[in-house]
């Protein structure tokens, strides 16, 4: 559910801006340095995860020079709830598509893992030729479960409620182009 605008508004003035629009912009110059890197001559399928990896796909293949295809899949595990239960997709690409590919799964944030765990395993099932995750953003902290992990991370976090890049505030602020933290009470 959404917050009120007035209340939205309210976080991000009171907000404490972990990284500017600058860092965020080094953080993908780099990421699509180390893309271009290993995918450059692979024709890799990039997967945007919806709705929080927008950004971050719009922002690392406009800075890729080399042929790629790009592609979404958007999966939940909360339903609207507070507590994850088993994926269910809303949108899951064919699996012609992924099979024998390069894939790069594209995603705002690693937080504790749980749907890109169940995102990967599903994937894997489709045999693509490899399989890896970039991130924006790493949360660190010890509540990451077994396997979840990303193979391109762009920057880190302290363990707080963050927004921007993609990230929202109850469905808002997910424009800006710095990363945020929610006030600590």
């Amino acid at each position: 559910m959404s917050a009120d605008p007035m209340h939205a508004q309210q976080v991000l003035t009171q907000a404490d801006c972990l990284h500017d629009a600058a860092a965020v912009q080094q953080a993908y110059d780099r990421l699509a340095g180390e893309l271009d890197a290993r995918y450059a001559s692979a024709n890799p399928l990039l997967l945007c995860v919806m709705n929080g990896g927008l950004h971050a796909t719009a922002e690392l293949s406009r800075r890729l020079a080399f042929p790629l295809e790009i592609d979404y899949l958007h999966a939940t595990r909360y339903r609207g709830a507070t507590r994850g239960g088993g994926l269910e997709w809303y949108r899951q690409p064919a699996a012609q598509r992924i099979e024998n590919r390069h894939v790069v799964v594209v995603d705002d944030i690693l937080d504790e893992g749980h749907t890109l765990v169940a995102i990967r395993a599903a994937l894997q099932a489709f045999a693509p030729a490899s399989l890896a995750v970039v991130v924006l953003v790493e949360k660190l902290h010890a509540r990451r479960v077994a396997d979840a992990h990303a193979e391109f991370i762009g920057l880190q976090v302290e363990d707080r409620y963050v927004f921007g890049c993609g990230m929202d505030y109850q469905e808002y602020w997910r424009q800006l182009p710095a990363i945020y933290a929610v006030k600590d009470a």
